[in-house]
């Protein structure tokens, strides 16, 4: 299997040369993107990105299954409540390098090739310094954060633990997203694949060696972790520095470029600030669940891992509509990129009820998957009964804004998303559940917050004069944007 995708890597390589040989002939290349047949290209780029998102979310699971059936429940709860925090400072950095993607694939929608170099070597210094900046920061407040959190002390240990091993690492998940983040903007969604099935399979092998072999227990894993996001980091830099195209990698030429990174902040820093309120709302979740003991706490986290692949679903058709609206964008056919959303919305929710009405089903069988223990697997059983029939809700949310997102307007989305979602979720959490103190009530949060939220952005979607504004920007000459350049 390693061998299998390294020689998809090794043909990935093989295919920048011969494009780069073909010269200025690239440009007459039919673009599917901007050309094709929408709902065919849509499923051509979403598959790669789902397979891959499916990998990324085993990566995860894979963990949390060896952690919870050979180390024990205290050391799933330890794993478990850690995610909402590395979540929070990660998810920010990754937040602000979605305005990257954004940039790059409007530049490559216009076909400017010097502002799309330009582009993807200020992402690569932003992964550069963005991990620097993560990894001290989180090895710093990892233990005040979980007191802050009324961790149990019978797992504060090796949450700690966990944490400082995990940030340790984290210029390699952040160089992975970069990169990951410009083969998607520029059309490539099978790349990141071949490299995170190289990266999961690697997870694999030594999570079974440092914690079942070596007995390193909630070490093991993190570890483990670290070691496979290094190897996906590497491999994405070797596809990025042997391509000729105008989105290769040059290690002298990473450095911030002044005019793409105001432009990257400018897209990047709501959704950055999006992923801090989330993850704030998700940390009052996490330690609301952490007053109900830590056999809720385990529960909670197998739930996570389960409800991760319904969002890696959503997350796909996401990424997807966004890249296709961002280089519609850029190519000025407005009409196919509001096409583009229709058709993504609708292909979105017929799956996600889809996935939803199975999880409901098979509750039970897929939450004995991470543990044993029947009292966790009641409790995460009664979780699924409130999620599992509104996940479908989200599917506005999240194909709206990625539209609004992909034309260059980040703000509102993020506005929207952090009254309507992170708001409502704070507001709920601090005034009804200390009335009604149940697990029940506290997941409750989540359907009500998506339901508003969703009904709002339909709402500005169809009103809001978002495109219009857009595409003014896109105009002015005060304002650097892809089809000026």
């Amino acid at each position: 299997m390693l061998e299998w995708a390294y020689a998809c890597l090794e043909r990935g390589l093989r295919i920048g040369v011969i494009g780069y040989q073909r010269g200025e002939r690239l440009e007459k290349i039919k673009n599917g993107i901007t050309e094709g047949v929408i709902w065919k290209q849509l499923l051509l780029f979403f598959f790669p990105i789902l397979i891959g998102t499916f990998f990324q979310q085993l990566y995860n699971t894979v963990d949390t299954i060896i952690v919870g059936q050979f180390v024990g429940t205290e050391a799933l709860a330890a794993v478990g409540t850690t995610g909402t925090v590395i979540n929070l400072l990660v998810g920010f950095f990754v937040g602000v390098a979605s305005g990257a993607t954004v940039i790059i694939s409007q530049y490559f929608g216009a076909n400017d090739r010097e502002s799309l170099s330009k582009s993807v070597h200020t992402s690569m210094a932003l992964a550069v310094a963005g991990g620097v900046v993560i990894m001290v920061i989180g090895i710093v407040t990892a233990r005040p954060t979980m007191l802050a959190m009324g961790v149990p002390d019978d797992i504060m240990d090796d949450a700690v633990l966990y944490m400082n091993v995990y940030y340790l690492g984290i210029i390699g998940n952040l160089i992975y997203n970069i990169g990951t983040g410009i083969l998607r903007a520029i059309g490539d969604s099978r790349m990141p694949l071949y490299v995170l099935i190289v990266c999961c399979l690697a997870n694999v092998v030594l999570d079974l060696l440092f914690v079942v072999v070596f007995h390193w227990g909630v070490f093991g894993v993190a570890f483990a972790t670290v070691l496979s996001q290094l190897i996906s980091a590497v491999l994405l830099m070797i596809r990025l520095m042997g391509t000729q195209e105008a989105y290769r990698v040059e290690l002298r030429k990473i450095r911030f470029h002044k005019d793409i990174l105001k432009n990257v902040v400018r897209i990047g820093l709501p959704a950055g600030l999006q992923s801090v309120m989330y993850s704030f709302s998700n940390i009052l979740i996490q330690a609301s669940i952490n007053s109900f003991g830590t056999t809720a706490i385990a529960a909670w986290a197998a739930i996570g891992k389960i409800d991760g692949f319904i969002w890696m679903v959503m997350n796909a058709f996401g990424i997807a509509v966004t890249t296709f609206a961002g280089q519609n964008f850029g190519a000025r056919q407005y009409d196919r990129m509001k096409r583009c959303t229709r058709v993504g919305l609708g292909m979105c929710l017929g799956t996600i009820i889809a996935l939803s009405a199975l999880l409901f089903i098979f509750r039970y069988q897929l939450l004995m998957f991470f543990t044993g223990d029947a009292e966790v697997v009641n409790i995460g059983a009664q979780f699924c009964l409130v999620l599992a029939p509104s996940y479908f809700t989200f599917v506005f949310i999240e194909i709206l804004s990625g539209a609004i997102r992909g034309a260059g307007e980040a703000l509102q989305p993020m506005l929207i998303t952090c009254i309507g979602v992170c708001g409502l979720r704070v507001v709920w959490i601090l005034l009804m559940v200390p009335y009604w103190h149940t697990m029940q009530m506290v997941a409750m949060n989540y359907p009500v917050s998506w339901v508003i939220t969703a009904v709002i952005f339909v709402i500005y979607y169809l009103r809001g004069k978002w495109l219009d504004r857009c595409i003014k920007r896109e105009h002015d000459p005060q304002h650097g944007t892809a089809t000026e350049a």
